[in-house]
């Protein structure tokens, strides 16, 4: 039984994700996916990659995901399944490089800066 790895991140989360031939049981952080992301949105989303190459009840994934907010986490898993699906069968790529999966989303949160409130908000300004 071969088990296939890859590694998938957004803003602060990194997703370790397990593909094994399996029924489609799809774990995360050893706890049901529907647990674990509980709106309809987010389970869709994680599903995707395997929705686009119809390998739903293919593969059992296992992911152990660590950082970041809930979306984060699931973008992260996201990406994880995707080049997983990809190291498996390398015909994949093209079916999920044009739903937009297999590129790592690069935003991250901007710094803080000296004098502001924020990244960008300033303290209101005093003119006299």
């Amino acid at each position: 039984m071969e088990v296939i790895n890859a590694l998938g991140r957004r803003k602060t989360s990194v997703a370790r994700v397990y593909l094994t031939p399996g029924t489609g049981k799809f774990e995360v952080n050893g706890v049901d996916s529907k647990v674990y992301f509980p709106t309809i949105v987010l389970q869709n989303s994680i599903a995707l990659p395997l929705q686009v190459t119809n390998t739903l009840g293919q593969f059992d994934v296992t992911c152990n995901v660590a950082g970041g907010g809930v979306s984060g986490q699931a973008d992260a898993v996201k990406l994880g399944v995707a080049r997983a699906l990809i190291s498996h069968n390398a015909e994949l790529k093209p079916a999920l490089k044009a739903e937009g999966l297999t590129t790592r989303d690069p935003r991250m949160v901007e710094r803080k800066k000296p004098g502001q409130k924020k990244a960008r908000k300033r303290f209101q300004f005093v003119k006299r």
